[in-house]
């Protein structure tokens, strides 16, 4: 199913024709151009890579001038944005396939490269899944990666949050592949189905989607139909 890639502006709330107050997620979706097309016949399914947003391209350079700082996009970036017709290389890129649904949906649309995709393409009341990067916390112990309990606090009890005993003695004398233990936690890709689309704003590119979507604010997100 074809999808959009935002960034999303964080949470607020919305009032629908009941009344109801209802929390949701603001997501902007800038148009995104295609910029690959993937046949069935080349790989064996059918897909479009999506880009978002623009890169800086580096300037000519004149004799005594000093280049412009920060990242600039590469030779065989502007090369794979001019094929699609654009100017900039987009700063994000994802492929997005359209034959994930099997029996669902058994008219696959045809895109073509330089084609624009936007918000319009979905509807209020249709359900959505949306996949974006946790936020990342670093090193963590397992009282806030996992919600252990940790040890007493009171009757000389010095292990408050320490995990206990990781593994059996006699056997199999060895700790158990899996065990959950300190280490790093968030920063991780994250999918969130079943949301509905409350509201679509084309004039200014904006999708209001029911609940909560991974990831911090600005953070970049992924907006595919649900079949």
């Amino acid at each position: 199913m074809i999808g959009i890639i935002g960034k999303k502006l964080g949470m607020t709330q919305i009032f629908n024709e009941a009344g109801q107050q209802i929390p949701v997620t603001v997501v902007e979706a800038t148009p995104n151009p295609v910029t690959k097309v993937t046949t069935k016949d080349k790989a064996g399914f059918v897909a479009v890579e999506l880009g978002y947003g623009a890169q800086k391209l580096r300037r000519a350079s004149k004799k005594g001038e000093r280049e412009p700082r920060g990242v600039r996009a590469g030779k065989a970036e502007i090369g794979h944005a001019v094929k699609a017709g654009l100017q900039a290389p987009p700063r994000v890129l994802k492929s997005v396939r359209l034959d994930d649904a099997p029996g669902k949906n058994p008219e696959i649309p045809t895109y073509n490269v330089g084609d624009v995709i936007t918000v319009g393409i979905f509807a209020p009341g249709e359900h959505v899944k949306v996949t974006g990067t946790s936020k990342g916390r670093g090193f963590q112990g397992v009282v806030k990666r996992y919600g252990f309990g940790g040890g007493p606090n009171t009757h000389g009890n010095t292990k408050h949050r320490r995990p206990g005993s990781i593994g059996p003695g006699t056997n199999p004398s060895r700790v158990i592949k899996g065990k959950k233990m300190p280490g790093h936690y968030g920063d991780a890709r994250h999918t969130q189905i079943n949301l509905r689309v409350e509201k679509v704003d084309a004039e200014r590119n904006l999708l209001y989607l029911r609940g909560a979507v991974a990831g911090p604010k600005n953070g970049i997100v992924l907006v595919r139909k649900q079949g």
